[in-house]
């Protein structure tokens, strides 16, 4: 038949620890939200939610993906937790203080 079969030429391909690192998230059939599952390597998007739907739906839990560069995740420094999550003193409009409640309303 045909000459000797053609052996890739692995010499060309990159290591995977050369791929952009990507986060992946997945919407569960119950869920609302989509859930960090899990990080992956992969060269390019496509192939990240190839691997990710290889990787974290197994069981087809998933009905949807998201993959997103870890270069463009961006978060808070957990240092400043206290001034980031603490609730503003200059909004004190918001207590239920300056608020009267009408005599005629029964609660």
């Amino acid at each position: 038949m045909g000459g000797p079969a053609e052996q890739p030429d692995f010499r060309s391909v990159s290591h995977a620890e050369d791929w952009p690192l990507w986060e992946v998230f997945i919407r569960g059939r119950r869920g609302l939200s989509h859930q960090h599952v899990g990080s992956l390597h992969a060269p390019d998007p496509e192939l990240a939610l190839q691997n990710a739907r290889d990787l974290y739906t197994r069981r087809g839990e998933g009905v949807s993906i998201w993959v997103v560069r870890s270069t463009e995740v961006h978060a808070s420094d957990p240092d400043d937790q206290g001034p980031l999550f603490d609730p503003p003193s200059d909004k004190a409009y918001r207590h239920p203080t300056f608020y009267t409640v009408p005599e005629d309303l029964q609660l």
